[in-house]
């Protein structure tokens, strides 16, 4: 199944770095972030990519005319200034059918064919995943009578799931596409016509938006805390770049 990246935003909680490089350019173990989220979805069957690029988009395209990975990708430069849902809409005549959709700067050890499945078992235009809240503080445990028996570090909040990309959209969900901002428009219209559903993931995920959250990530990956992701594999690639202006000419 065809995998579209967005990976063309400004990313300006990740400055400096961001200044010179697209965030999901960011190297985590000696790789750009991106290509570990390819990595997640090539070794589950899944390695047509459709990387949508805007900011230092010549970065990517570089990065990926010299590497050697067993991938068709194809990089579609959507806008500099486009919002998320743009970003999508603009890569829509590359798209055969049902396709999968992500965000460049987030992984999790889901398994992406139980997505696809829950999705095929609804009658849903779009279903993301979600994962539980990661609290930012650590939290006190009390019995009744307010007496603190524990403590814990950060917990992960399953009262509160979070969204988490990982996407499975049928290409007809482009009929009711109406907004530039994918969680503020298109998901809410797509939620009160009741065709959005959510997959719950109870496993590893982490979100890079800051430099401190890639040396977090980096950890984890150096003790074995990411759940069931390889980080290390290898390929081939073939790689082509569109202008979203050229596949529009070409409808």
């Amino acid at each position: 199944m065809q995998v579209v990246i967005l990976a063309g935003g400004k990313g300006t909680r990740a400055y400096p770095f961001t200044e010179y490089l697209p965030k999901p350019m960011m190297p985590v173990c000696g790789k750009p972030m991106l290509v570990q989220i390819m990595r997640l979805f090539a070794s589950q069957g899944h390695n047509e990519f459709i990387v949508s690029v805007g900011h230092r988009k010549e970065v990517i395209l570089d990065y990926f005319s010299n590497k050697d990975y067993e991938w068709d990708i194809k990089i579609v430069d959507t806008g500099e200034d486009t919002d998320t849902a743009g970003r999508i809409y603009n890569c829509r005549h590359l798209l055969r059918d049902k396709f999968l959709a992500t965000y460049g700067d987030g992984i999790c050890d889901v398994e992406v064919n139980k997505i696809i499945e829950f999705h095929d078992s609804h009658d849903g235009l779009a279903t993301l995943t979600s994962v539980p809240l990661q609290s930012q503080y650590g939290t006190v445990e009390t019995d009744e009578s307010g007496c603190v028996n524990g403590f814990i570090e950060k917990p992960r909040l399953k009262s509160h799931w979070i969204n988490a990309g990982f996407f499975v959209m049928e290409k007809a969900i482009f009929n009711e596409w109406d907004g530039t901002n994918l969680e503020q428009q298109v998901l809410p219209k797509l939620t009160e016509q009741g065709k959005l559903f959510c997959y719950k993931h109870d496993g590893f995920f982490k979100s890079m938006d800051t430099q401190k959250d890639q040396k977090e990530l980096e950890e984890m990956i150096e003790q074995g805390r990411v759940g069931n992701i390889d980080l290390f594999q290898s390929g081939h690639h073939n790689v082509s770049f569109y202008h979203h202006e050229e596949l529009e000419s070409s409808c």
